[in-house]
């Protein structure tokens, strides 16, 4: 079998979604997401002019190969631009593996291990009150495990926290919005929040909660032991995670379970988290991570160390990496939880599904391959419009972590 074609789809159904179509000469062909949210045309560029034409002729079956060519070959290893295309590759080619076999991709990725994902929800408020609502809305759709932001008193925008009633999509049109921010208006609120969500809801289900980056290590530490009576599944990005080391505060001050890595792009990212036990949850997803080929690496390394897996799963990555991270989670011993974004109605025109939310979990089917498929003539209706996401900084003015 010998890869004959290969094309990148750029299309904006309510969003923009980068998408990678390898074709083989036994009529196959396989899909894998490429989407950078607000870089999408960086990675289109990087596939369509240095990857594509090296991938002519191989053999897609050579996964192991192919991804240490476009990973190790390459020289400038890493980086955002270069997994996201090295995953849309790995992505498609695993596809195509599985196809050719008429099996699910579960199936070579290790069989099931489960029958069904657990997934979170987002409930996004713009404050205490409107929050409480948010979060028991989403209980009533069935959802056992619930993401709870809010609106900060005295800070005009908050991330996760929508304008209007649309469903939260921080990438606008046009050049970044810039917001402000104060770390201290938000630690003296986020425990009152969590008291109150508790004694709403009590402990029937999982509450979590995502920091984004914005708190120095000590102040993590403060905020993760100030949250431990309200027993989070987890915290998220506490502190930015370039200086591994900074985890080690949190830890030596609270039991408060960490999810870290959403912005991470390779297992050396997380070596010291991994091996010193600083984490509980890897938040890595397969289209920015190297795909299923270096993920299961991480997985299977994070596996070692009693770490789960809890992958970003926001509406800014297309159902194709759903799908895959679905069949991913079915396979892996260690999966702990999914991110679960729903997408608009307008980008299933797009992109056609296999898989189901039902009380909490999603099902994926036994369609050959990830089981996602796209409609490129739908495609074409919904071209490419720049959307960025926003920027933050301090009350004082200076830049910081949005």
């Amino acid at each position: 079998m010998k890869i004959i074609s290969a094309k990148v789809i750029v299309c904006c159904p309510g969003r923009n979604f980068v998408t990678l179509k390898i074709s083989t000469d036994q009529g196959f062909y396989g899909l894998g997401d490429a989407t950078l949210n607000g870089r999408e045309k960086a990675v289109a560029t990087y596939l369509d002019e240095y990857c594509i034409p090296a991938l002519i002729g191989r053999d897609p079956r050579n996964t192991e190969d192919i991804w240490h060519y476009f990973y190790r070959g390459v020289y400038w290893k890493r980086g955002a631009v270069t997994m996201a295309a090295v995953s849309a590759i790995d992505m498609a080619l695993w596809d195509i593996k599985a196809k050719a076999l008429n099996t699910p991709l579960y199936n070579i990725l290790g069989g099931k291990s489960r029958d069904r994902i657990l997934v979170y929800a987002h409930a996004n408020g713009k404050n205490l009150d409107d929050t409480i609502e948010k979060a028991g809305l989403e209980k009533e759709k069935g959802f056992r495990a619930i993401r709870i932001q809010s609106g900060i008193p005295g800070l005009d925008h908050t991330y996760g926290v929508s304008e209007g009633n649309k469903p939260y999509e921080p990438a606008q049109q046009g050049l970044p919005r810039e917001d402000s921010w104060d770390t201290s208006k938000y630690l003296n609120f986020v425990p009152e929040l969590f008291a109150k969500v508790r004694k709403a809801f009590g402990e029937e289900i999982h509450l979590l909660h995502d920091v984004h980056h914005r708190c120095t290590p000590v102040e993590a530490a403060r905020l993760a032991r100030e949250l431990e009576p309200f027993h989070l599944f987890w915290l998220e990005d506490p502190v930015t995670g370039e200086l591994q080391e900074g985890l080690r505060l949190i830890r030596q001050h609270s039991v408060t379970p960490v999810a870290i890595g959403e912005v991470f792009n390779s297992i050396y990212d997380y070596t010291t988290l991994i091996t010193e036990q600083l984490i509980d949850y890897i938040r890595m997803p397969l289209v920015h991570g190297g795909g299923i080929t270096h993920l299961m690496k991480v997985a299977a390394m994070a596996s070692v160390y009693h770490i789960h897996t809890g992958f970003h799963g926001a509406t800014d990555l297309s159902p194709v990496n759903l799908a895959a991270t679905l069949h991913f989670n079915t396979a892996i011993n260690n999966f702990g939880i999914q991110e679960y974004m729903p997408h608009q109605e307008i980008v299933h025109e797009v992109f056609t599904v296999n898989y189901q939310f039902r009380q909490g979990y999603l099902y994926i089917d036994d369609s050959p391959g990830i089981g996602v498929d796209i409609d490129e003539k739908a495609a074409a209706k919904y071209p490419y419009s720049m959307a960025c996401l926003p920027v933050n900084r301090k009350s004082d003015g200076t830049m910081f972590y949005w």
